[in-house]
């Protein structure tokens, strides 16, 4: 809370007291001391005079009234000692006058620290002010007079009353407190974490003073109380040391700094006025651990009566033994409030000159260890005048530590300090006589009036003592008036203490010790502080507690604590869902888990068994009623106002504490009873160890017992047993979360049964994410380290919370609370609320028996760990070697979150390590630590099978150096009396500030979590933590979900880098088809390499840059996946290479084309020029006739010409060859070193060209299993499956690169065939590796049909290309355009538009055509992923999710059977038929082709009307230019083009201008051709096949699950590790039962951890078990199902064509286990929905 938000308001100022609490109070008269008979009877409320406590308006040195005046300051010293502190001065007169004068300034230098303004001084105002005091009541007196007999005015308590106000506004104004006078401040505003919170707070001025307390009180620190202000040196104080002093003088008395503080008690007591109840309670805990003296009752202030503080004590326990138990070493441990003690009070009569609280500090401290429970002057502030603070009664107490010789006392003492003497505050001072043993009145002498006051006790049954402080003069007088009142009290000569002025202090101590065990001894009465209670009622003093929402929250909480007697048997009877039915859930739950129990039943057999145990198990929970004590608890949390409902938490705590004291000190008792009667009887000791371990009650156990029917209920609806409508528990999740904000610990795990109740958890932080309307993002800190080693503490310390440190037991589980961010502050840590996490122990001592302890301790640290964002490591020992166990449990779950991408801050704080040089000296014990650790984390690697060699480093950031903390002991000396130690809380507090400038730092580079985050991280770690292998159990939907995010990424990245190295090569094929032989020189391949080699690096650096920045970005929950980016950066590679070998092979494939058609184009060019010559001969004799020639003369003329020239030409045909020679000579040298059986076998082999017509089909003799003995038959089936798919797959993959190569439109070349049987080598020695042993016929025999099958398809190749480039044939093609040209020019025609026309229709209609075909997949693809479909495509997750649900939407038996069992064919046809649907429903095909063609034309129309074309001469020229600057666009046929030069005399602009004219014409024309096309048609058409690139986009690497054939779905080309997010049952994978023939249904996923074995060929039909499967397939990594329903989806389709499948397979139909029958389409769905992470 920032200081300045408490600037005070004047409105906060009622003008009215308070009216009395308890109305039933009885009066004060009818208790107490009997006061002598008198014209009045004593004021009730106080007799003080407040009004002097007001500030002097004319005194401008005196701002409020703080210090003394000047006038105060000149009195001698020497006389000042007489009058000081005293109660009522007793003159008026001027001898009155100065001696008030002199007692105020003597009480600047306190006596006792008992300074008053309200009392006998003259205070601020100076010393006129004297006068008033001398009216001070007494209880024997109405009007007070003086010893002289003065009268004095009578003073009406409202006017007392009023001043006590104005002095309480005065300083509340100062303290900047008034705004919480009547909005009381509360403990969350001091929790909150802001920027104030972590600064040092030196409080400069007064109002900075509460915050100064309050927060150095929450981090123990016990300069808490100091009060001064924090100063500057300033330029003129400088100077004047410099000069000597104004004077000149090197010394001088100066006045104190102008800047007076306040005296600590009022700022102590205007803080509690101002905090409510439960802030209150939190500050008296505080300070009872710092051992300071705790206000017993607060002054009147702005109530008429003092306060008894007994709801502020509730929270207090002390532990201690009493010297009866010293021997047996036993102890008692009790609420303060409630432990029966003596009560030995201390008051003041009059002045007097030494201080009461310091020698109460030296008679309760032993002498090695000196201790200020109570503010004296002598302290830092403690000399500043009180202004409120009078009539403050203190309380502190001794307890000893059971050890005779150091002890003071034997047993517990309470002892009182009651600030302003008695006759001030006789109200206080008759409480103190009712409750106390003994009462002890320091004065320095007695008079008349004052003996008249004392006598008044006489008849009580208090003792009393004087300790008298002799003072010259005085004593006799003082002695008689003793003596005289000696029968009165029933004194005895011992008790009067005389200090004399010869003797010191440490004397009077050690008499009053020795008067104080005769106290002790002689049987006092004892009082509890509750009890107290009681007297304060009487005597009209208000207790803290008598409100009535306090009440009604006891009332409730005595309901149910009254029905509590033995604690086991109360939680048998009344929590009976956490019993052994919680108990018996989490084993269940966990079994189904690691199914250590299955024996021979199948995995999902057994599964469905314990699942039905589950669902019994819940069945019999949510039968139970809610009991009696549950009943009241929930309408206790659920009916009750907010501050009642906190009242009856609070109240509900101490109950409980308080009965399992009880319990547990019996128990303990019983045990050493017992330990020392049966000596080694195991059984009954362990009965009752098993007792202890139960008599532990908290509200945390009443909490659990609601969420086990919250889950109980939730099953049942789940389950379909139970309607919405019918639940009663659905309001409870609320109630939790709002306890939560409230900053009550919330239980994550249950410590008693080791398990998380993950729905109610979850929903209870969904209610708490909906109530902070989604503001909830938090860093996530936890401590973890050996049993009480401080962990509470240190939290406690750190953040001022509230977790249980002793209340007869230690923390069980994991206890979760949130602190408040403030909102200044968010942006700055980057976090809305901090959650700590607060953990049981680990190496409990009651657990190390247990066989999995360390598994237990591992569970733990694995799941808070993986939660935290910073973990602390709390070891309580300098010397790291003790701690080795738990650094091996701490290591292991930073190596699993190392593993799943997850790397928490870790810090280990050494504990009670004192040393100044602790640091520096345990520099080698550090080094030797992380050595340890090193060595730790190999032996965790070799536990987790993980095969890398790894070192500490590897799984955290850990700088030694850093992150290393030594701090002191919590204690200063030796509990029960010992102080908590500064060290240990000035280290606490540097810890924290170091945690929060790790916070800021981290802040921007990793977003924190929020509810909805965490809690899948409570749900994915805790399913990871139950399966035995959590690396690789382990999934969560965040990590998915961003892996998912970085798939989708990289897609995109891949295709823009794909698409411009397809828009490259198009470019590039299109120049080479443009270039003349003499072009393509041997260096042109080389140019192209070294082109193709800067893209691809360029693009490659492009996508790496884009991979390292999208993880710097910080988006989303990157860091989980960045175990992951080696994967992507090794597929960018991967990429690079696949391309490069792309395009080097086309682009040596184009140039190798058009080599070879460089003759044919040569001799085509031959032949052209000898018509032309034919032609333009027929020309000239035409015309040269002196009759003209009619048309059909004229083409009679040309036709005879066209047939003698061609008959004359020398038309020189390619050679026909015989392809299927080449072919069976390639694959004879294929075989040539394999020996003579093969050679023999090639020889017997018929033409290549029939086999063609062949299917391929097994024969026994294909398999080799000489390797095993007994052949059985279904290893013989077994294998021949394989082998067939083997097969069927590589024939596809054969016709694939056939197809490619017949797409390419070029000749047959010798490579294709040393290519294809490249690729049947390299796949035949990848199943060789995979243990399939063929014969050398296969290899021969599928060679045979491969190779038959290729040339047949060559052969059609070859005739085609040679076909399609025979001479005559093209030269027929130009016969109509020579014609035309020649009838032209015969005519004397204007040609030009006709030429025009000629070469748009002939030139660049086929060109453009062309383009199309190579440009027009490229955009489709580009098109269709930046459609609304592209999120189906964007990972192989989305498209796996895709095709299973439209799959189950049809429910087509067929097509479930081309998915499983021929996946890749399945999903191509899946891709086509998606494809053309889309572009079918949308018609977006059309706008494509029209944006395609317009891009290309517009270019054409920019060439035609540019400079370089314009400004030709002739339009053959006109032409070169235009086909080179459109050379890497369109392939222009030069044959067409020959043509449309002949005799062309055109004008070149005229041309180009009737060019652009037919343009249009010929755009429409093609546009109308392709729409002409149906949708499938225009795929045929396309060069670049879209669907193929889609297909390689969700395909992947292709691998499958080795089990049940699942897809991979790994991103990137290149990943390590092959992954699928659902598995199949077997069955669907062809599995059967090797006896039965039985389809099998178990999954794999369930399979690998289970007891099941396996073999086939990779294990040479060897059994091995299921959970090594990863020594045979080390690339895969199947984990569990998170859930039993994950595969609901197989199983349900399984259920629904199991018959169908068994005859598809040839088997028989499985049995499948009943609960599949139960699992609906809807359910299967959502399974999916899930597993894909689909929400």
């Amino acid at each position: 809370m920032n200081p300045e938000d408490a600037m005070c308001s004047e409105k906060n100022d009622p003008e009215k007291p308070e009216a009395p609490e308890k109305p039933e109070a009885v009066p004060s008269s009818q208790k107490g001391p009997v006061t002598p008979n008198s014209a009045t009877s004593p004021m009730k409320n106080g007799p003080e005079n407040p009004e002097t406590a007001l500030p002097s308006k004319n005194d401008p040195e005196c701002p409020g009234g703080a210090r003394s005046s000047e006038t105060d300051a000149a009195v001698e010293p020497s006389e000042r000692a007489d009058f000081e502190e005293s109660g009522n001065i007793p003159s008026c007169g001027e001898e009155g006058k100065t001696a008030a004068v002199k007692g105020n300034f003597e009480d600047g230098a306190t006596p006792d620290s008992d300074v008053s303004m309200s009392e006998s001084r003259a205070e601020t105002p100076g010393a006129s002010r004297s006068v008033e005091r001398c009216r001070a009541e007494t209880p024997g007196h109405s009007a007070s007079v003086d010893r002289s007999g003065d009268e004095a005015t009578e003073t009406s308590p409202n006017k007392v009353h009023g001043g006590r106000r104005r002095a309480l506004k005065t300083v509340l104004s100062k303290l900047r407190l008034k705004k919480f006078r009547n909005g009381k401040l509360r403990l969350g505003d001091l929790l909150e974490i802001s920027l104030e919170s972590l600064k040092d707070w030196t409080p400069h001025v007064l109002g900075d003073l509460p915050w100064h307390f309050l927060r150095k009180l929450m981090a123990l620190n016990g300069t808490a109380r100091s009060t001064r202000l924090g100063q500057g040196t300033s330029d003129e104080d400088t100077s004047e040391d410099e000069e000597g002093g104004v004077s000149g003088d090197v010394f001088s008395l100066r006045e104190d700094d102008s800047r007076a503080s306040l005296h600590p008690l009022d700022v102590l007591c205007a803080i509690l006025l101002c905090s409510d109840s439960f802030l209150q309670q939190e500050i008296l805990s505080k300070m009872s651990m710092c051992q300071f003296a705790l206000p017993l009752l607060l002054p009147a202030l702005d109530t008429p009566k003092c306060t008894l503080m007994l709801w502020a004590m509730r929270d207090i326990v002390r532990k201690w033994r009493p010297h009866s138990l010293a021997e047996s070493r036993g102890f008692r441990e009790e609420s303060l409030v409630l432990t029966s003690m003596p009560t030995i009070s201390f008051v003041r009569l009059g002045s007097c000159s030494f201080s009461k609280s310091k020698l109460l500090n030296e008679v309760l401290s032993p002498s090695q260890q000196h201790h200020d429970f109570f503010i004296h002057r002598d302290m830092d502030s403690g000399n500043i005048p009180r202004e409120i603070a009078d009539g403050l009664v203190e309380i502190s107490w001794y307890f000893p530590g059971g050890r005779e010789n150091l002890d003071l006392f034997p047993e517990p003492v309470a002892v009182t300090n009651l600030r302003g003497d008695i006759e001030s505050h006789w109200p206080q001072f008759s409480f103190l006589t009712e409750i106390s043993s003994a009462v002890f009145i320091l004065t320095e002498s007695i008079n008349e009036r004052e003996y008249t006051l004392l006598s008044s006790l006489q008849g009580s049954a208090t003792k009393y003592y004087f300790i008298l402080n002799s003072q010259a003069g005085k004593a006799k007088e003082t002695l008689g008036l003793l003596n005289k009142l000696a029968p009165l009290l029933d004194m005895k000569k011992s008790q009067l203490l005389v200090k004399e002025q010869s003797n010191n202090s440490a004397e009077l101590v050690k008499k009053l010790r020795s008067t104080l065990r005769g106290v002790m001894s002689s049987s006092p009465k004892s009082a509890r502080v509750r009890d107290m209670a009681v007297t304060a009622r009487e005597l009209g003093i208000r207790v803290d507690e008598d409100d009535g929402e306090c009440w009604t929250a006891l009332e409730h909480v005595e309901e149910i604590t009254a029905e509590i007697k033995d604690v086991a048997k109360y939680k048998r009877d009344m929590l009976r869902l956490q019993g052994d039915l919680w108990k018996n859930l989490a084993k269940v739950e966990k079994e189904m888990c690691r199914m250590k129990g299955q024996q021979d039943i199948s995995p999902e057999d057994y599964r469905s068994q314990l699942r039905e145990r589950w669902l019994e198990l819940r069945r019999q929970q949510n039968q139970c009623d809610l009991t009696s004590g549950m009943v009241k608890f929930i309408s206790g949390i659920g009916q009750l106002g907010p501050a009642e409902k906190h009242h009856f938490l609070k109240w509900m705590k101490f109950h409980l504490d308080h009965i399992a004291r009880g319990n547990l000190s019996r128990l303990r008792a019983e045990y050493k009873e017992k330990c020392r009667a049966l000596g080694d009887d195991a059984q009954q000791l362990e009965k009752l160890d098993e007792l202890i371990s139960a008599s532990s009650l908290g509200v945390e156990h009443f909490m659990r017992e609601l969420g086990q029917f919250y889950e109980a209920e939730c099953s049942m609806v789940k389950e379909g047993n139970m309607g919405n409508i019918q639940r009663q528990f659905i309001h409870l999740p609320g109630i939790a979360a709002d306890l939560m904000l409230e900053g009550f610990p919330m239980e994550l795990i249950d410590g008693d049964a080791s398990n998380i109740p993950l729905q109610w958890v979850t929903d209870v932080l969904s209610e708490l994410h909906a109530k902070l309307r989604g503001r909830s993002r938090m860093l996530v800190l936890t401590v973890l380290g050996v049993q009480s080693t401080g962990k509470s503490t240190l939290l406690n310390t750190m953040f001022g919370l509230q977790f249980a440190v002793s209340s007869g037991r230690c923390t069980r589980g994991a206890f979760m609370t949130l602190i408040k961010v403030a909102e200044n502050f968010q942006q700055e840590l980057g976090c809305d609320f901090i959650l700590v996490i607060d953990t049981e122990g680990l190496k409990a001592p009651e657990l190390a028996k247990l066989e999995d302890s360390y598994e237990h301790d591992n569970e733990l640290a694995t799941l808070v760990i993986g939660l935290s964002d910073i973990t602390i490591v709390n070891m309580a020992m300098e010397n790291a070697t003790e701690m080795k166990d738990v650094l091996q449990i701490v290591v292991h779950a930073f190596l699993r979150m190392e593993e799943i991408g997850h790397k928490p801050n870790c810090q280990f704080v050494h504990q009670n390590v004192s040393d100044v040089s602790a640091h520096e000296q345990n520099m080698r014990d550090r080094k030797h630590l992380l050595e340890q650790l090193d060595e730790m984390t190999k032996a965790a690697a070799r536990m987790e099978k993980q095969s890398r060699e790894m070192k500490f480093s590897d799984i955290m950031d850990y700088d030694p150096e850093k992150h290393s903390w030594y701090i002191p002991g919590l204690w200063h000396g030796v509990p029960p009396m010992a102080p908590v130690n500064m060290g240990y809380s000035e280290s606490v507090c540097e810890l924290k500030k170091y945690l929060f400038e790790f916070m800021k730092n981290r802040s921007p580079r990793r977003a924190p979590k929020d509810i909805p985050q965490f809690i899948e991280w409570v749900r994915s770690l805790w399913n990871a933590v139950k399966h035995e292998n959590f690396i690789f159990s382990f999934r969560n939907s965040l990590v998915a979900e961003a892996y998912t995010q970085l798939s989708v990424k990289y897609a995109e990245w891949e295709w823009e880098f794909r698409k411009e190295m397809h828009l490259w090569m198009s470019k590039t094929e299109t120049t080479i088809q443009n270039q003349s032989p003499d072009d393509l020189g041997p260096g042109t391949f080389e140019k192209l390499r070294l082109e193709v080699h800067q893209m691809l690096h360029s693009g490659e650096q492009k996508m790496l840059q884009r991979l390292q920045s999208y993880f710097e970005s910080g988006a989303g929950s990157l860091h989980l996946v960045e175990k992951y980016r080696e994967d992507f950066h090794r597929s960018v590679t991967f990429l690079r290479h696949e391309l490069e070998s792309y395009l080097l092979c086309k682009s040596e494939e184009a140039i190798r084309i058009q080599k070879g058609r460089s003759k044919i184009d040569h001799l085509q060019a031959g032949y052209t020029k000898t018509i032309e010559g034919k032609v333009d001969g027929l020309l000239r004799d035409c015309r040269e006739r002196e009759k003209g020639l009619k048309p059909k003369e004229l083409e009679r003329e040309f036709a005879k010409m066209w047939k003698e020239t061609l008959a004359e030409l020398p038309l020189e045909r390619l050679p026909l060859r015989q392809i299927h020679e080449d072919v069976y000579y390639q694959l004879c040298k294929d075989l040539e070193n394999r020996g003579s059986l093969v050679k023999q076998m090639l020889h017997k082999a018929q033409n290549l060209l029939t086999y063609q017509s062949k299917p391929f089909r097994m024969k026994k003799e294909y398999l080799d299993l000489g390797w095993y003995k007994a052949a059985m038959e279904f290893i013989t089936q077994q294998c021949k499956h394989e082998l067939e798919e083997f097969t069927k797959s590589l024939v596809e993959e054969c016709r694939r690169c056939i197809g490619q190569k017949v797409h390419s439109q070029g000749d047959y070349d010798q490579t294709y065939c040393r290519e294809l049987l490249w690729m049947i080598n390299e796949r035949l020695q990848e199943k060789i590796a995979g243990k399939m042993c063929t014969s050398a016929s296969f290899e021969v025999d599928l060679k045979l049909h491969i190779l038959g099958e290729a040339a047949s398809t060559f052969q059609k190749m070859h005739e085609d290309f040679l076909k399609k480039n025979d001479p005559q044939r093209r030269l027929e093609e130009l016969r109509p355009q020579y014609f035309s040209t020649f009838r032209d020019l015969y005519y004397e025609k204007d040609a030009c538009q006709k030429r025009a026309f000629d070469f748009c229709d002939r030139c660049l209609r086929p060109a453009l055509w062309e383009y199309m075909k190579k440009r027009l997949g490229i955009e489709i693809v580009d098109d269709f992923l930046s459609s609304g479909e592209s999120i189906e495509y964007g990972s192989r997750s989305f498209f796996q999710f895709t095709m299973q649900k439209k799959l189950l939407e049809e429910m087509d038996f067929n097509n479930y059977v081309k998915y499983v069992s021929n996946y890749e064919v399945f999903v191509k046809s899946w891709i086509q038929t998606r494809l053309f649907d889309h572009y079918r429903e949308t018609g977006g095909l059309k706008e494509l082709e029209r944006v395609v063609l317009a891009t290309i034309m517009k270019k054409i129309r920019d060439t035609l009307e540019s400079c370089e074309c314009q400004d030709t001469p002739t339009v053959s020229e006109f032409l070169d230019h235009f086909c080179q600057a459109m050379c890497k666009e369109l392939v222009i046929s030069k044959d067409s083009l020959e043509v449309i030069l002949f005799k062309n005399t055109a004008n070149v602009g005229q041309f180009s201008v009737d060019i652009q004219t037919f343009l249009s014409q010929v755009e429409d024309g093609i546009l109308s051709e392709w729409e002409e096309l149906s949708g499938e048609m225009v795929f045929t058409q396309l060069q670049f096949k879209p669907q193929d690139e889609i297909f390689k986009r969700v395909f992947g690497c292709g691998k499958q699950c080795p089990f049940c054939n699942v897809p991979c779905e790994a991103g990137g080309s290149d990943h390590k590790e092959h992954f699928a997010s659902v598995h199949r049952p077997q069955g669907l994978g062809r599995y059967r039962d090797e006896t039965s023939k039985k389809l099998i249904y178990s999954l794999c996923s369930s399979d690998v951890v289970s007891s099941m074995v396996f073999r086939n060929l990779r294990t040479a039909f060897q059994w091995h078990p299921y959970k090594d499967y990863r020594q045979f397939y080390p690339t895969w990594r199947i984990q569990p199902d998170p859930s039993i329903s994950a595969s609901d989806y197989w199983k349900f389709i399984f259920r629904k064509f199991n018959h169908q499948f068994a005859k598809e397979y040839n088997a028989e139909p499985a049995d499948l286990p009943i609960e599949w029958k139960k699992i609906t389409e809807k359910q299967a769905l959502q399974s999916i929905r899930e597993a894909f992470n689909m929400e």
